[in-house]
This record gives structure tokens, sequence and C-alpha cells, in this order.
């Protein structure tokens, strides 16, 4: 069974950093897009940023310039670097491996990221 398990998340002042990973385990990382996504309180889940099988990267534009995807296939492995967080970034943040064509997708349990002064 395909689990995804996210780690990283706190708390942390406006203008620190945070890096969030996600391993998969249970399935081929490779032939998975794989994605952050967050969740504010009272606001829809929405797009952070996603990498594809080929590198093919995409952002949210409210994180442009401040955060960055990448992925270590060897090691299963998305990570989400987050520099100059914003109390705005104060979300819980869900990995996401999905296979569009297929219509498949998998959710890790999420992980809290709160910035407050």
């Amino acid at each position: 069974q395909l689990q995804l398990v996210e780690s990283g998340g706190g708390s942390v002042q406006p203008g620190e950093s945070l890096r969030l990973s996600c391993v998969l385990s249970g399935g081929p990382f490779m032939i998975y897009t794989m994605g952050w996504y967050r969740q504010a309180p009272g606001k829809q889940r929405e797009l952070v940023a996603d990498i594809t099988v080929r590198d093919g990267i995409k952002y949210a534009d409210s994180v442009k310039g401040r955060f960055t995807i990448s992925r270590d296939n060897a090691k299963s492995t998305v990570y989400l670097q987050m520099n100059n967080l914003q109390p705005e970034d104060t979300a819980v943040y869900y990995c996401n491996a999905a296979r569009p064509a297929w219509k498949l997708e998998h959710w890790g349990q999420g992980i809290l990221v709160t910035v407050s002064p």
C-alpha cells in the first residue's frame, strides 16, 4: 500500500525558513507527479507547487521566488524549501502523489506550518 509521510513542519517567525520532506513508500516514486498543497483555516486546499516525472515545475503565484520544490528519486522523497515565510503561509501542508493520466492520486496526512511574530 502506497504511503506518504511528511516531516519538517513547525512554528517559525516571519522571514524564517523551513524545509518540508515527503517520503513515498510502497510504490514506484519515479512514475508520480509529486506535489505540495496547503489548506489554511477556513479556506480550500490549494496547490503550492508540483514537479513532474520529467522535472517540470509549477508554483502558485503566492510562493514564486520564495519556495522551491525538488525531488530525489533515489530517496523517493520530494522536498519543499520555504524561505521568507509569512503569516499567510500558515496552513496544513499536504504531500500529493499523482498520476494525472490515470486519475490516480494519494495524499499524506498533512503537517502544520505556523508563521507568527
